[in-house]
């Protein structure tokens, strides 16, 4: 049955909708002069005054650092987390499901600032740190909750028959259980980098002299007005963020 033309039609305006914005400001950054409203040729300038852009770097530096690390622990406890989750059921686990299945529903803003409170209530300096442990709190959640979806359909017998077998439970679950789940953690660890690499509203909380991110120095870029500079620096954060993205789903889709 073919698709009638009103569906169609509707998917090409929901297509350019969404993807018109991002086609333009690629287009942009190509652009040689200074503003949007003229063309004045195809050029490479603001891609090289970027990659000569020393403060860029530190930021992009910085963002790494605190996505890598936030990354990793997230990975680690979001992956227990979902473990425990599964696997004991209680009503104490209705409060851990909420605790964990919190920061997926507050919104960025009111996270930032209790965060900044709780920080300053402890004394502690604001800087790459406090970035750091902001950024782990909101990524543990989503690890947490793709692993758990990865545990609905994952048959624990193979740990029984690895068990009965002889292998100890350390072996069972370092040979069986982890390479079983590990497109799931590696999927959920994808979309927790990647979010951590596009945090603003928590990170300008919680961040503090010399901790400049990358979407922080852009919201600066913004405020200063370099706007082809800051369309060059889009394109690419797109780019990279689209295979992130891809590589996230198809480990999710991946079958054992």
């Amino acid at each position: 049955m073919k698709p009638g033309r009103i569906p169609r039609a509707t998917l090409i305006l929901v297509l350019l909708f969404f993807y018109g914005p991002i086609l333009i400001l690629a287009v942009s950054s190509f652009n040689a002069s200074r503003f949007g409203g003229s063309w004045d040729g195809f050029s490479l300038r603001w891609y090289r005054q970027l990659f000569h852009d020393r403060a860029v770097w530190d930021a992009l530096r910085n963002t790494l650092i605190v996505a890598l690390v936030s990354t990793t622990a997230a990975m680690g406890l979001g992956t227990t987390a979902a473990f425990a989750l599964h696997r004991y059921r209680s009503r104490l686990q209705l409060w851990h499901y909420g605790l964990v299945y919190a920061p997926l529903v507050i919104p960025d803003i009111l996270m930032g600032m209790s965060l900044l409170l709780f920080f300053v209530s402890l004394r502690l300096p604001l800087g790459l740190l406090s970035i750091t442990l902001a950024h782990i709190t909101f990524c543990i959640s989503y690890v947490a909750m793709v692993v758990l979806a990865r545990l609905q359909d994952f048959d624990f017998s193979l740990i029984e028959a690895a068990l009965d077998l002889g292998a100890s439970r350390w072996t069972a679950i370092r040979h069986v259980l982890l390479p079983l789940l590990a497109p799931g953690v590696l999927a959920g660890g994808l979309l927790a980098f990647t979010l951590s690499v596009d945090d603003f509203v928590i990170t300008f909380f919680v961040a503090g002299p010399g901790s400049t991110t990358l979407p922080i120095y852009i919201y600066s870029m913004i405020k200063h007005g370099s706007p082809p500079m800051i369309n060059a620096l889009s394109v690419i954060l797109l780019a990279l963020t689209f295979i992130v993205v891809m590589l996230s789903q198809h480990l999710t889709e991946k079958r054992t």
